[in-house]
């Protein structure tokens, strides 16, 4: 059987991302999946619908729903200060298969049964829609999400966190979403311009008193009855079918890439929900990801610089995630004791989001980066904030900058900078009020 070249496992926006990127790259590609299986709602930002559009994503994109108000009620403080566009994943995830179509990546609709691996060689094996049917793969990008198997690989985990995900249906009315706070956990709601409903119970495995399956309709629809911001998304609506329950738990593998495989999505590592950011996480470690698999494939000898490069990157967004969760988490002062709150609120460290920059600590050192679809190592500026370097400023290599002006005590950035050859007058008074903003130099 002849190998199909690189299978990008999973119809997310990460595989999606990630086998665009490939085809892009000329690379032959085929992506594997299938709509997600159970009906959900979404709530992303506006960077996130520009990512989606650079792909070239247009049918998907006609899921989401114009921005609307978020209402947050957290710590008894009710806020509208941002907005989500609420996108029905099932109509998203059917729009990306066509769309990928289009764009002329191979793709095969179906659910993966099973995957054979021997070193430079996998068998998938889809349940389609005309019968089984096997592909053979000398790559894989993993990117099921959190149904991915995790292979016995080491996994870092947060709080045990499942999510209990209720379909209610009313009348129809504008989208709109809200999020609230409770002794236990929080709650998200979601209603749609067509009457759809979504309203969601995050709580904490092992101190919530869940009732048998057959019992849990009705302890959603109790629990949820009791939550003032749900109030709206109730009135003149009766909950359909029955709740959907998924993990929710951040997870990290410690292991992201082999010599002829990479994960990418929540696959890799997936995050808490609470911080809205699930498809922006998922695009940000999969956008890396063709240069990545491209250097693996055809340059060996820096096979282990770009799994480091990308080891480095997934763990630097977890990281990142999970403290803008955990501070989110410290914000809700009324139950600080309860389990659920007292496990989140000082995970996964703390260590502050953003971490304090003063001039000499900016350092140039060499660091894997992305250049002309490769991963290679440059001269880049690492400080405390940005461990992973900061390569260049519109195109222009910021390391030999920050030299010069570091070798010139005594002499403004600007003009150390504009008697640089090459540096126009006006980029290098730029770059230099940059630097200072960002606390490298004085």
């Amino acid at each position: 059987m002849a190998a199909d070249g690189i299978v990008v496992i999973g119809a997310g926006p990460a595989g999606a991302a990630a086998a665009i990127g490939l085809a892009r790259m000329g690379e032959p590609v085929t992506l594997v999946g299938e709509p997600r299986r159970f009906a959900a709602v979404e709530g992303v930002s506006a960077r996130v619908l520009g990512a989606l559009r650079g792909l070239g994503l247009e049918q998907a994109m006609g899921a989401f729903a114009p921005p609307s108000p978020r209402r947050a009620q957290w710590n008894g403080t009710l806020s509208e200060a941002n907005q989500e566009s609420l996108v029905d994943r099932q109509l998203f995830d059917r729009g990306v298969l066509d769309d990928l179509e289009r764009l002329g990546v191979r793709v095969v609709r179906g659910h993966v049964a099973e995957v054979v691996s021997a070193p430079g060689r996998h068998e998938i094996r889809v349940e389609t829609a005309g019968g089984m049917r096997t592909l053979s793969a000398d790559f894989i990008v993993e990117a099921r999400g959190r149904a991915a198997p995790g292979g016995g690989l080491p996994r870092v985990r947060g709080a045990e966190t499942v999510s209990l995900l209720q379909y209610w249906q009313g009348p129809p009315g504008s989208a709109h979403s809200a999020v609230q706070s409770c002794e236990d956990g929080w709650a998200w709601m979601a209603a749609l311009a067509d009457g759809r409903r979504y309203l969601q119970l995050t709580l904490d495995v092992r101190s919530a008193a869940l009732p048998p399956k057959k019992a849990l309709a009705g302890y959603c629809a109790a629990r949820l009855r009791g939550i003032d911001a749900a109030a709206p998304f109730l009135r003149d609506a009766e909950p359909v079918g029955e709740p959907h329950a998924r993990t929710s738990t951040p997870v990290l593998n410690e292991v992201l890439a082999g010599d002829d495989w990479i994960r990418v999505g929540d696959a890799a590592m997936a995050v808490d929900p609470l911080s809205g950011n699930g498809i922006f996480q998922a695009l940000s470690s999969a956008l890396q990801a063709p240069a990545v698999v491209a250097t693996l494939r055809h340059d060996p000898a820096r096979a282990a610089l770009a799994r480091r490069f990308h080891q480095q990157r997934i763990e630097h967004l977890f990281y990142r995630f999970a403290r803008i969760g955990r501070d989110f988490y410290a914000q809700e002062t009324g139950w600080t004791q309860e389990p659920f709150w007292a496990a989140r609120r000082d995970w996964p460290d703390r260590a502050p989001l953003h971490a304090e920059v003063k001039p000499g600590m900016a350092v140039a050192a060499r660091r894997p980066v992305v250049r002309d679809g490769r991963i290679v190592e440059e001269e880049v500026v690492v400080t405390p904030d940005q461990p992973l370097g900061v390569w260049h400023l519109d195109g222009v290599p910021l390391a030999p900058l920050l030299k010069a002006v570091q070798a010139a005590p005594g002499r403004p950035a600007e003009a150390v900078l504009q008697a640089m050859e090459g540096l126009d007058a006006d980029v290098a008074v730029r770059i230099a009020a940059w630097m200072r903003a960002q606390g490298w130099i004085c």
